[in-house]
């Protein structure tokens, strides 16, 4: 009985583990996307592995029951942890992320006169920080922006956003959004719910990938702004 028991349950295992597998190639494909919207300091192996065991573990607990599509149940949950993965990179300190704000400041200045991004010695120069602090601070920023919105928004006031239900933060995005340019809104359609990388923007759009990049920043700093005369308010 025992032998019986041990032969189903590893059959069990190994009918899951094949699930995993068989959605392998789907994962990877999730794993590209969201590296190239990534710094190379990231590597896609790594997101690959963490995608994976996340997989497997929802693979051995999945209920063909409850969801009729393993799929469907397992892809929000495995770009979740490639996500958190991403957080646990960008554990930064609220003083770089000062440093990020001073950095995207700059380069909207810079670009809007030279219609390029400044190299690191400008800014180093400028931001009187070295040239290293501001490499840092600059990936870390890219890590960012691929974040949800609300991870993105991080404000002077930290508790502002703890006080904001995600439903009216929903509603000031939108309401933002409106007030915002067309280019603006297609960039944020575009990056956020069709998940294309900057460079498949700027081809869409035909504009560099330096100001797709400005687009993006100008509607998370519009929000962010907000959000701060909020809590100021408040």
């Amino acid at each position: 009985m025992l032998t019986t028991s041990n032969g189903y349950q590893a059959a069990l295992k190994q009918s899951q583990d094949s699930l995993a597998l068989d959605y392998l190639p789907a994962l990877k494909a999730m794993a590209f996307r969201l590296k190239e919207r990534l710094p190379s300091s990231v590597d896609f192996a790594d997101l690959v592995s963490i995608g994976t065991e996340e997989l497997i573990k929802l693979a051995r607990r999945y209920d063909s029951k409850m969801n009729d599509s393993f799929w469907g149940y397992a892809k929000p949950r495995v770009h979740g942890a490639m996500i958190d993965y991403l957080r646990s990179l960008d554990s930064i300190s609220r003083q770089t992320r000062t440093l990020i704000k001073r950095i995207d400041k700059e380069i909207a200045a810079y670009y809007n006169e030279h219609q390029e991004e400044p190299d690191n010695a400008y800014l180093s120069k400028i931001l009187n920080e070295s040239e290293e602090k501001i490499k840092e601070a600059r990936i870390a920023g890219e890590i960012y922006g691929v974040m949800p919105l609300e991870d993105q928004l991080g404000t002077e006031n930290e508790a502002t956003l703890e006080i904001i239900e995600k439903e009216e933060l929903v509603g000031i995005i939108e309401q933002i959004l409106g007030q915002a340019t067309q280019n603006e809104q297609l960039v944020i359609q575009l990056y956020y719910f069709e998940e294309l990388s900057f460079k498949e923007i700027s081809e869409v759009m035909e504009i560099t990938e330096s100001r797709v990049s400005q687009l993006h920043k100008a509607v998370i700093r519009k929000i962010r702004q907000y959000l701060e005369q909020r809590g100021l308010d408040g």
